[in-house]
C-alpha cells in the first residue's frame, strides 16, 4: 500500500486526536484556541475526503482501497473500505461539518459545555460507520455517534430540548439493542461479521439455518431503519430535530443518512442477485415502507406551522425516496438515488441553518442570544447573561429571501438546482426499467416511486410557499434580523455547492452511476477485501 493510501484511516484517526486534546483543555479559559483546532481539524477532513475521492474514482469501476489495522487478515482483522460510495458520503459529512461548524462560532459553540469535543467525536464515528468493514465496528463506531449525538441535542438546554433528547435517547438505545440481538443471530449462523465474508458465506447457508439469518438480518434492518426514519419509525425525528439548536440539526441531516447508507450498503452486498435463496431479501419492504415514508413525510410538511419542524418532515421525505429507489433494485434507479441523496442533504442542512434566522427577526430582540450559568449546570440563582448580537449585513432580508428559495427549489426538487436534476433523473430511471424489464414494461413500483415523489415535491413547494410568506410579507411587526457574515456565509456555501452539482451534472452523475454499477456487482468489493488474504499485497503500514 503506498503511502497516500495510508490516508483511509486519516477520517478517524483526526478527529480522535482532536477531540481528545481537547478535552484536555479547559474550554472556557481556552475557547478560542479549542474553536480554532475543531476549524482546522474539520478543514483538515475536508481536504482529506477530497483526496480519497479522487483516489477511488480513479476510472476504474472495481478499483478500492483495504486498509488492514496491524495487518491482519480478513475477516480476523479491522478493516477499512474505501470506495466510491463510502468516499462521497465521507465528502458529504465534512461539508456539512465545515458549513455548521462555521455558523455555530457565531454564538451556539457557547450555550453549553464541551461542544467542540462533541462535535469532532460525532465526525469520527460518522466517518467510522462509512468505512468499516465489518459489523462488530460498525456497532462501535454507531455507539459512538450516537453518545455524541446525545450530548450535542441536549446543548443548549431548555425544556423543549431536554424532553426530544431523552425521547431521542430511548429511541436509540431501543435501536442499539436490536443491532446486538440481530447482529449475534448472524454471527451465530455465519460465524463471521465481516462484510465481505458473509457476502461469501451467505449463498451456502444451510435452509434450515437460513430462517435465523433472516431473523437477524430483520432486527440489524429495523435498528437502521429507525435511524434513517422509516414510518412508521419515524414519530422522533421532527420533533427531535426542530428542539436542536441550528447547527446541530444542520450536521443531523447526514445522520439519517448513516441508517439509509447502511441499507443501502449491506442490502446489495449481503442479499443481491448472487444470494441464493435470500437474494432479495427485504426489497419489497423497503420500496413500500420508502414510499410510505415519502407520503407521512409529505403530509407532515403541509401540517408544520414551524420552520423548524418543516426541516424535519423533508428528512423523512429524502431519507424515504433513497429508500424506496434501494427497494426497486435497479442500477440506474440506484444512480439516481444517489445524486438525489446528496443534493436534497446539503438543501436541508442548509434550510435549519436558514431557519434560525428568519425566526430571529419575529420578535424584538429575538437576536440576542443569553448565554446563562444554567447552561452548564452551574445556576446559582444569578441573572447575569452575556449577550452577543450579531453585526447587521447589507440587505439582510434580500440576502435571506434568495437563499430561502434557493432552499425551496432544492427541497422541493425545481429547476433550475439540483434537487429538479436528482427527481428527473430518479423518475427517467423508474420509468425505463431496461436494467431490470427489458420488454419495456414500467413495473407498478416505477409508477408509486413517480406518484409520491410528485405528491412530496407539490406538498414541499406549497409547505415553503407558505413559510416564505409568512416569513417575508405576512409579518408587519418583525424587525430586520441582525444577521452575521459568518452565519449567512455557510448557507450560501451549501447552496453554491448545490447549484456545482447543477452545473456538473454529467460528471457527477456519471460518478453517480459508477458506484451504482459497484454496488450491484459487489464481487469486486468481495474480492478486494478477501483476495488479500491469500495474496498479502496490501498492508496498513505501507509497502
Amino acid at each position: 500500500m503506498s503511502g497516500i493510501a495510508n490516508l483511509v484511516v486519516a477520517p478517524i484517526v483526526l478527529p480522535l486526536l482532536a477531540g481528545a486534546g481537547m478535552l484536555l483543555l479547559n474550554g472556557e479559559r481556552h475557547r478560542n484556541i479549542v474553536a480554532a483546532v475543531n476549524v482546522a481539524t474539520t478543514v483538515a477532513l475536508v481536504c482529506v475526503a477530497v483526496i480519497l475521492l479522487g483516489m477511488s474514482d480513479s476510472g476504474h469501476p472495481e478499483i478500492r482501497e483495504v486498509y488492514r489495522l496491524g495487518d491482519w487478515p480478513a475477516p480476523f482483522g479491522i478493516v477499512l473500505v474505501l470506495d466510491r460510495l463510502s468516499a462521497l458520503m465521507l465528502l458529504l459529512t465534512s461539508i456539512l461539518a465545515l458549513a455548521s461548524l462555521v455558523f455555530s462560532l457565531a454564538r451556539w459553540h457557547r450555550t453549553g459545555a464541551h461542544f467542540h469535543p462533541l462535535f469532532q467525536f460525532l465526525l469520527m464515528g460518522l466517518n467510522g460507520a462509512f468505512l468499516t468493514g465489518d459489523l462488530f465496528n460498525l456497532f462501535v463506531f454507531f455507539e459512538l455517534l450516537l453518545a455524541a449525538s446525545y450530548g450535542l441535542l441536549l446543548h443548549g438546554s431548555g425544556l423543549a430540548r431536554v424532553k426530544a433528547g431523552l425521547h431521542y435517547i430511548v429511541v436509540n438505545l431501543v435501536a442499539s439493542l436490536l443491532f446486538l440481538i440481530g447482529v449475534s443471530l448472524i454471527y451465530g449462523v455465519t460465524g463471521t461479521l465481516n462484510m465481505a465474508d458473509l457476502s461469501a458465506r451467505i449463498p451456502a447457508i444451510a435452509a434450515e439455518s437460513r430462517g435465523l439469518l433472516e431473523a437477524g438480518a430483520g432486527m440489524l434492518a429495523v435498528a437502521f431503519l429507525l435511524k434513517a426514519g422509516m414510518w412508521p419509525l419515524c414519530f422522533w425525528l421532527p420533533t427531535a430535530y426542530a428542539a436542536a439548536s441550528p447547527p446541530v440539526a444542520s450536521i443531523f441531516a447526514i445522520m439519517t443518512k448513516v441508517g439509509v447508507y447502511i441499507i443501502l450498503r449491506l442490502s446489495l452486498l449481503l442479499f443481491g442477485e448472487g444470494s441464493g435463496a435470500s437474494a432479495g431479501f427485504g426489497s419489497d419492504w423497503l420500496l413500500w415502507g420508502g414510499v410510505a415514508t415519502i407520503a407521512f413525510g409529505a403530509i407532515g410538511t403541509l401540517a408544520s406551522q414551524d420552520t423548524a419542524r418543516l426541516g424535519g418532515f423533508s428528512v423523512l421525505v429524502s431519507s424515504g425516496t433513497v429508500l424506496a429507489a434501494t427497494g426497486t433494485g435497479q442500477v440506474s434507479v440506484t444512480g439516481g438515488a444517489l445524486f438525489y441523496l446528496v443534493s436534497s442533504t446539503l438543501g436541508i442542512s442548509a434550510f435549519f441553518l436558514l431557519a434560525e434566522l428568519i425566526e430571529r427577526g419575529r420578535e424584538p430582540g429575538a437576536d440576542v442570544i443569553a448565554v446563562t450559568r444554567e447552561a452548564y449546570g452551574e445556576d446559582d440563582g444569578a441573572d447575569d447573561t452575556e449577550e452577543e448580537v450579531g453585526m447587521a449585513i447589507v440587505a439582510t432580508m434580500g440576502l435571506l429571501g434568495v437563499a430561502f428559495i434557493g432552499c425551496a427549489l432544492v427541497i422541493a426538487g425545481l429547476p433550475p438546482l439540483s434537487g429538479f436534476i436528482a427527481k428527473f433523473a430518479l423518475l427517467t430511471a423508474a420509468l425505463h426499467p431496461s436494467d431490470m424489464h427489458p420488454g419495456g414494461a414500467v413495473p407498478g413500483s416505477g409508477w408509486a416511486l413517480l406518484l409520491a415523489l410528485l405528491v412530496s415535491s407539490f406538498a414541499a413547494l406549497v409547505a415553503l410557499t407558505r413559510a416564505g410568506i409568512r416569513s417575508f410579507w405576512a409579518s408587519p411587526d418583525r424587525t430586520v434580523p441582525r444577521v452575521r457574515l459568518i452565519e449567512m456565509a455557510p448557507i450560501m456555501f451549501l447552496l453554491i455547492i448545490c447549484a456545482t452539482q447543477t452545473v456538473l451534472a454529467g460528471p457527477v452523475m456519471r460518478f453517480m452511476q459508477a458506484t451504482a454499477q459497484s454496488l450491484h456487482a459487489p464481487a469486486g468489493y468481495v474480492s478486494d477485501v478477501l483476495e488479500i488474504r491469500v495474496q498479502g499485497s496490501r498492508k496498513a503500514g505501507g509497502e
